[in-house]
């Protein structure tokens, strides 16, 4: 028994006690016909009560005689299902002192008796007059008894005089019961008393109408006197409603009212600029012109749009403008109003504007601005703009119309252009120079032509020459003789500053050029008439490769590719680990093979079949997976090797670096998942593309793979492999890096001779820097060569670098200077960056960091993209590559005429 709540019962009752009478001898109008042993005993006899009323009672008086045990038992009572009753007893006793010459037998005392019966079976000799098997309910001196538990269907009241002179004048038989009640907005039952005065009876209750619960379970204890105590659980109104009656109902809120949260508070006047047209509203709809916005509460006030922002103040400075202006004069109820800046370049010969390119900079952004001043970058010279300044808030996107703006119409100023960056030597001969450089970061313009200042180093007197594109050829210069060049560029606004003073030497060795030209008649005559448009093809293609390098290398500094104490995260090479699966285990994550499903094989790799597939892990989404599996049978050896790239890719972390999602090691297939990349290898890709693509996108292309590349060379790794084939692109034009260290263990393949053996290893001969073919002197700047041909192939579309070419050619061509031509439509800009890239003294080739800043630059300068060199000496060496019948015999004539001369040329096709 919990006794704590009957203590709490006496501190909080909700209700009385309500009492159902069983049977009441008080109101009997006929004889009431008891049993009574013996037939001496008692007596049924009328009389009256204190109002006169008819009653029905039963005496006894047998005090002078000793031993007296007279019985009297009440008609069967039904019990209804109660378990405790109560008998009230109206009864006088004659005190023993007032009746005379009594024996000591007389007592002022009488017993009360129950007997439970299923039904009304007793007689006048059964139950035994005894009190076994009748129960004792207790020497009678109180008006009240109770007893219970009861379990039958009913009983039978029993009354034993044992000597004493008394009358009965009535007897109510009645139970109690805790009457139906509502108590924190729950009805409870009817409930009857428990089978102990001490009981409590659990009530279950259930919210009132239009309430709902808030803890359960909801209940009331009945106690023994029929009174509610101790509720356990509420309820409460729900929104829309509040409560009433006392606390005991929930009524709908009034038209006009709201009560957007469900409790006990009262329904409130809807918000300003709102209203509410129906009973029972939980939130008032915005009239037309307000809004609230997603964040805001229900009862908080609908606020309109601000007005147009006012004062608006330009400054223009040549191609840089700033834009200042004070806030609109309403405000629209709001404290979270934004700007947005919109730029619009402006045609005025057909009166349109358009939005401006992505390369014109607002500072600090064009969006949801806080502050009321902008500082507007890279305007184009002489041109009309219009820009608007809008005024947001919070409801702004929830009104139909657009956001209302003030508009400012401003021209922009004339700007020369910036300096020209550093000036490049493509190569030098005894008499002539050729230099490329890149444009202007800041052009302000279409760019004119380019002017070429040169001096003798020590002389005053300076010449000057005009190129059309990014390069330029120097002739009539002195041998051995060291010149201080210099470039600046032109536009409608005029000359843009000189680049910084570079200085550059001729050779010493006659130029073979004239002398090559004075033999050419000797060949062509000496040739077939079949051969002579050949042999002219060929005259022409060495005239135009004919590219002399000066300078020596610096010597070699390779970056351990390993943690350093910088603190900077690089790379750790995987071979470095005592036992390689530590270095699988710490780098990539293992995943189990249930949550794998292979759909298809899409082709094969170096170790086995690759697949694509699905990848459900727990709590994420199914994606779809690129997997490779490592073939059955396989050795140690061939397990480590497979698992070294899953320890590479596991290190890296960018948006064009293949992500690898996890390993399977455990069971076999050995397994490793990357994300899947739809279009495939970027060089087959671009060949079933063929010049469907704008440069702009060509572009895009190289930008991402050249971030990647600056990604991993951040991280001290050297790819070794950089090439189209292993540039992978996903279906939104994503190219991403892939195959991570693979090449080094490619077995022979005759039917492929992309990799050429050359000191103990695999080299992709047509991609690598001429130091790592030589030497094995693989750094982040032989990738950045291969990063060259990586654009030759985009600008190309997939096609093989150096063509049919043999390996041997193609080294020999390289180290004699030749580099690839143009691809057909293939921009100066780009192409200029491929011969950057391609610059003998590693040194001097870029960094990533600044490819990726060229290419920026490109893009968003996307006239610069436009200029297209006329590249016949590129189409005139394909033809004569690709007439591999004559070409040894060509070559051959050419070396004997070499030979004689005592001369080398530069010709390698």
């Amino acid at each position: 028994m919990d006794y704590w709540l009957i203590l709490c019962g006496f501190l909080l009752r909700v209700t009385f006690a309500v009492e159902e009478t069983l049977m009441d001898t008080k109101w009997a109008t006929t004889e009431l016909a008891w049993t009574s042993h013996p037939e001496t005993g008692w007596e049924e006899v009328s009389g009256y009560d204190d109002a006169m009323n008819p009653i029905r009672t039963y005496q006894v008086c047998n005090v002078r005689e000793l031993n007296q045990n007279n019985w009297l038992r009440s008609d069967f009572i039904p019990r209804k299902d109660v378990l405790r009753v109560y008998v009230e007893l109206k009864f006088t006793v004659r005190d023993c002192n007032s009746i005379p010459n009594i024996p000591g037998s007389c007592k002022e005392t009488f017993n009360l008796f129950y007997y439970e019966s299923d039904s009304d079976s007793a007689t006048s000799t059964s139950p035994f007059w005894m009190e076994n098997p009748y129960v004792k309910s207790g020497r009678v001196n109180t008006k009240i008894r109770s007893f219970g538990p009861l379990s039958k269907n009913g009983f039978y009241l029993a009354f034993q005089d044992l000597g004493a002179c008394m009358s009965l004048i009535s007897v109510r038989v009645f139970y109690k019961k805790c009457s139906t009640t509502i108590a924190n907005f729950a009805v409870f039952p009817e409930t009857a008393t428990g089978a102990e005065a001490t009981s409590l009876v659990i009530a279950p209750g259930t919210c009132v109408p239009n309430a709902v619960e808030l803890s359960v379970p909801l209940k009331l204890y009945c106690n023994g006197d029929g009174e509610w105590m101790v509720p356990v659980g509420s309820c409460t109104c729900m929104s829309g409603f509040e409560p009433a009656t006392r606390e005991t109902q929930c009524q709908a809120c009034s038209p006009g009212l709201f009560k957007w949260k469900q409790g006990e508070g009262p329904c409130t006047p809807c918000p300003p600029n709102s209203r509410s047209i129906s009973a029972a509203s939980s939130t008032c709809s915005c009239k037309n012109g307000f809004y609230r916005a997603d964040s805001d509460t229900p009862d908080t006030a609908c606020t309109a749009v601000p007005s147009a922002p006012r004062s608006v103040i330009s400054n223009v400075n040549e191609t840089s403008l700033v834009l200042e202006w004070s806030e609109p004069k309403d405000l629209g109820g709001r404290d979270d109003l934004l700007y947005n800046v919109i730029c619009k370049k402006c045609v005025t010969e057909h009166g349109a504007c358009t939005r401006c390119d992505d390369n014109v900079d607002v500072s600090p952004r064009h969006l949801g601005l806080t502050e009321r001043r902008v500082a507007i970058r890279n305007l184009q010279a002489h041109t009309q703009y219009s820009f608007e300044i809008q005024a947001v808030n919070g409801v702004s996107n929830k009104s139909p119309h657009p956001p209302q703006y003030t508009s400012v119409n401003i021209t922009t100023n004339q700007a020369a252009p910036s300096a020209v960056p550093t000036v490049h030597l493509m190569g030098a001969s005894a008499s002539t120079m050729s230099l490329s450089w890149l444009p202007p970061e800041k052009p302000n313009g279409i760019i004119l032509d380019y002017e070429i200042k040169y001096h003798e180093k020590g002389d005053a007197i300076a010449h000057t020459m005009t190129a059309q594109r990014s390069s330029a050829r120097i002739e009539g210069l002195k041998a051995a003789t060291a010149y201080v060049l210099q470039v600046r560029a032109r536009t409608v606004a005029g000359y843009g500053r000189y680049s910084n003073p570079t200085h550059f030497s001729t050779n010493h060795q006659v130029d073979p050029e004239k002398s090559l030209q004075e033999q050419l008649p000797l060949i062509v005559g000496s040739a077939t008439a079949g051969l002579v448009f050949i042999i002219a093809v060929v005259a022409i293609a060495i005239v135009c490769l004919k590219k002399q390098r000066n300078g020596s290398e610096s010597e070699y500094t390779e970056k351990l590719q390993q943690y350093m104490s910088s603190g900077a995260k690089v790379y750790i090479d995987p071979f470095t680990y005592e036992d390689p699966n530590e270095a699988v285990r710490e780098f990539a994550k293992e995943i189990d093979v249930s949550c794998v499903k292979i759909e298809e094989v899409i082709g094969a790799g170096e170790f086995g079949e690759v697949c694509r597939g699905r990848l459900k892990l727990p709590g994420r989404r199914e994606i779809i997976v690129a997997i490779k599996t490592l073939k059955v049978g396989y050795t140690d050896r061939q397990r480590r090797d497979f698992l070294s790239e899953a320890s590479i890719m596991g290190q890296f972390d960018h948006p064009n670096i293949i992500r690898l999602e996890g390993v399977v090691t455990k069971s076999r297939p050995v397994m490793i998942l990357t994300e899947f990349m739809e279009n495939g290898a970027l060089d087959s890709f671009l060949r079933l593309n063929d010049g469907q693509f704008t440069v702009i996108q060509l572009v895009g292309m190289l930008r991402g793979i050249a971030s990647g590349m600056k990604y991993l060379c951040d991280m001290n790794y050297v790819h070794r492999d950089l090439a189209a084939r292993n540039i992978l692109v996903n279906s939104n034009l994503v190219c991403k890096v892939s195959d991570f260290g693979l090449s080094r263990f490619l077995e022979d393949d005759p039917n492929d001779p992309t990799y050429t053996s050359s000191l103990g290893g695999k080299i992709p001969i047509r991609w690598t820097a001429p130091e790592a073919i030589a030497y094995r002197k693989f750094t982040s700047a032989s990738d950045v060569w291969s990063y060259g041909i990586v654009m030759w192939e985009v600008m190309s579309y997939g096609e093989r670098p150096y063509w049919d070419m043999s390996n041997q050619d193609v080294i020999n061509a390289v180290e004699q200077d030749y580099r690839l031509p143009p691809p057909m439509d293939c921009p100066t800009a780009l192409h200029q960056l491929m011969l950057d890239c391609w610059v003998k003294e590693r040194n001097l080739r870029p960094k990533f960091s600044q490819i990726v800043n060229t290419l920026d630059k490109l893009i968003r300068n996307a006239a610069s993209l436009k200029v297209v060199a006329n590249t016949p000496c590129g189409d005139l060496l394909r033809i004569g590559v690709t007439l591999a019948g004559h070409q040894k015999k060509i070559l051959s004539s050419i070396q004997d005429m070499r030979l004689q001369m005592n001369q080398t040329l530069p010709v390698q096709v």
